[in-house]
């Protein structure tokens, strides 16, 4: 039987109890069928904002307060929704767009706030848990290509590197990454002015032939061969990764970073900027079927960034209008190749910005209620879920908490977030805590 999968045969499935069984019970292997299935293969897009956004002048504005700031908004497509005047592009596809007016956290400082958004848990103790975009790595990721599960593009990682990486997943999930703001000499301009975007180490060093390669390669195999056969655990999947970036420099998926493949046209629509060409290799790679692909915008990636304590104006304006094309026609191009309905797109930063303006001009830290924006597969756009206060202080309905948005994130990409994974002592640790916001999911 050739069935075909939708979101609407999954919840028909999950209400009738698939026969009186627990959820618990036959969600995962339903799950692995979903993902298994080739019409069903999910990826998710993380628009990661380093420095903390505001939302004020960007999703939740407050045009008839003294904390409003000095835009104006603008009409969305969708009835009612308003956003910025100056994310126009963004704001003619808001029947794509959830904004979550209602997030509310507890970490102020950009290293913590950091972790725990980019993991869902509070950063404490010893014990290291894996980013969201290696649990959806390990969950989602296609075993048949040798393109990563997971990849990092453009990151700023120097407020909080573990948050980044695998945790107890180990480095078989973690990011492959492109273009590092924060590795000197990791990119540059080509004689286009187009960001240079490069993998680190994919491209065999200038001067070694082919054979010369083949030889070192095989050298490296035997050593590994006799160095491996009295170890394991953590020298295995070692190797394993190892293998795995072999396997990528010498197959035609590599050409998936190289961007002079597209039309300069197109390139120009993404933008001249290391976010814009980081959502234009996202879907390059979306393409190629790699689950979790992640776009910095921030600090130190090619803008003064959102850490704007000074100057908050002149640097939003800038930002927003990096991030309208670059997203904007990013779910342009996802869904003029059938793409965007598969793929689920997550805005966010590590907190937002102080409603009120500081004497420089500027907003500061505020993790006690600010936005973020889900789009794309599994998503029901065109709203606004949640509402804060008529001068933006506080959460005055919809409240949500770091688990309920990465819960909601995980089931529009048919992913059990309760779905545990095995920590290195042996502990069962779910993906996420938290409460689907049921709203927002189509």
């Amino acid at each position: 039987m050739n069935m075909q999968f939708t979101r609407r045969h999954f919840m028909g499935a999950l209400a009738a109890g698939i026969g009186g069984a627990s959820a618990s019970g036959w969600f995962p292997a339903f799950a692995d069928q979903l993902a298994a299935h080739p019409e069903r293969r999910r990826h998710c897009i993380l628009l990661w904002m380093s420095g903390g956004p505001t939302q004020t002048d960007t999703w939740d504005m407050k045009p008839n307060h003294e904390n409003g700031g000095e835009f104006e908004e603008i009409q969305t497509a969708a009835p009612g929704l308003r956003f910025s005047e100056h994310l126009p592009k963004l704001a003619a596809m808001a029947d794509k767009l959830a904004v979550l007016r209602g997030l509310s956290t507890k970490e102020g400082d950009h290293g913590r706030g950091t972790y725990l958004m980019r993991t869902g848990q509070t950063p404490m103790g010893p014990f290291q848990y894996p980013s969201i975009g290696s649990s959806l790595a390990n969950q989602l990721g296609n075993r048949e290509i040798t393109l990563p599960g997971y990849v990092s593009v453009g990151p700023y990682r120097a407020f909080n590197q573990d948050a980044f990486g695998p945790g107890f997943l180990g480095p078989r999930f973690g990011p492959l990454v492109v273009g590092a703001t924060d590795i000197p000499g990791a990119m540059t301009n080509n004689d286009q002015g187009f960001p240079e975007l490069k993998v680190q180490s994919l491209e065999r060093a200038a001067g070694i032939t082919d054979g010369r390669m083949d030889k070192r390669l095989e050298l490296w195999r035997n050593l590994q061969a006799d160095f491996l056969a009295t170890r394991a655990g953590a020298a295995k999947t070692h190797n394993m990764v190892y293998q795995g970036a072999v396997q990528l420099m010498n197959s035609s998926d590599a050409k998936a970073f190289d961007l002079s493949e597209e039309p300069e046209e197109l390139r120009e629509e993404y933008g001249r900027t290391v976010f814009g060409q980081g959502c234009l290799m996202a879907r390059r790679l979306i393409e190629r079927g790699v689950a979790f692909v992640e776009v910095s915008l921030g600090t130190s990636s090619g803008g003064p960034g959102w850490d704007t304590h000074t100057n908050n104006f002149t640097a939003v304006e800038q930002l927003s209008g990096v991030l309208d094309s670059g997203w904007a026609t990013l779910m342009r191009d996802l869904e003029d190749r059938g793409l965007l309905e598969s793929t689920t797109i997550l805005w966010m930063g590590e907190f937002g910005r102080t409603p009120t303006i500081n004497p420089n001009a500027g907003r500061d830290h505020f993790p006690a209620a600010w936005s973020t924006v889900l789009a794309g597969g599994g998503i029901a756009g065109g709203q606004a879920y949640g509402q804060t206060s008529e001068d933006g202080t506080a959460v005055v309905d919809g409240k949500v908490g770091v688990g309920d948005l990465l819960a909601t994130l995980c089931s529009a990409l048919g992913v059990d977030p309760g779905e545990m994974q095995m920590s290195n002592t042996g502990r069962p640790i779910p993906i996420t805590d938290g409460y689907p916001v049921k709203a927002v999911l189509s």
